[in-house]
């Protein structure tokens, strides 16, 4: 079974994401910059990676599980 992506809760709504965290920079993907919109999260294109905003729509235990939105994502 595969595991499910990896929810980052965060405190501002713009974050970055260049796929590290358990393994050395150099072996993630390139950095991107995401912002969180009224949906209350955004996915990372990349790695799936889904970051939550604390207090948002989202901050809730079945609102985190909704479809993919990377719309937010700028290089």
């Amino acid at each position: 079974m595969i595991q499910p992506p990896e929810t980052i809760r965060v405190s501002k709504p713009r974050v970055s994401c260049d796929g590290s965290g358990d393994i050395p920079a150099a072996l993630g993907h390139p950095r991107v910059f995401l912002e969180i919109d009224e949906h209350g999260y955004v996915d990372c294109g990349y790695c799936d990676r889904r970051f939550v905003l604390i207090g948002g729509a989202a901050d809730t235990p079945e609102g985190a599980t909704g479809p993919d939105i990377a719309s937010g994502a700028s290089l």
